[in-house]
């Protein structure tokens, strides 16, 4: 078995044909974040498929971004996901919560720009065997504050998928 030096995974046994999940911290703009890489018994990784991973992790912060975008879209539109989950959690919110998960002291001050930047990418998931849904990504406002997610996939090329889902 030969090992593939990663750049976010450590050193990786290219083992074919058994499951594994590596698992690693990494850091996005300032903050904790989770990367597993899940390959399956029948998925063909190789070294080439390794470094895949890696280059597209590079690219990691723009399709945050892009998501970032999408979900600002979305809080404007009645009966998304997005704007759900955020009007849940505004109402289920305990004035001690308001601030220390939003940093405001007021429920009138809960604008959709501070519900944003309260929103943080804590997990990703990636599926090197999976090219339609290759990275899954968690948003979160804190396992404190809640085990609900805003969740997003996105292909091998990073093109993000257009429904955002709401999962607990």
């Amino acid at each position: 078995m030969s090992k593939v030096a990663s750049k976010h995974f450590g050193d990786i046994e290219l083992n074919h044909g058994r499951e594994h999940c590596y698992v690693a911290s990494h850091e996005l703009a300032g903050n904790p974040l989770e990367l597993d890489l899940n390959v399956t018994a029948h998925d063909h990784f190789d070294e080439k498929a390794l470094h895949k991973v890696d280059y597209r992790l590079g690219y990691l912060p723009e399709l945050v971004d892009q998501v970032r975008d999408m979900i600002a879209d979305e809080l404007g539109q009645d009966g998304t996901n997005s704007q759900q989950f955020l009007h849940f959690h505004s109402t289920q919110l305990k004035e001690e919560q308001l601030e220390a998960v939003f940093g405001v002291r007021d429920k009138t001050q809960l604008t959709n720009e501070v519900f944003l930047k309260a929103l943080k990418l804590g997990h990703v998931a990636i599926y090197p065997g999976q090219p339609e849904r290759y990275f899954v990504l968690d948003f979160t406002l804190g396992s404190r504050f809640t085990d609900e997610l805003l969740v997003v996939s996105a292909d091998e090329d990073g093109v993000v998928d257009d429904e955002i889902v709401w999962e607990s």
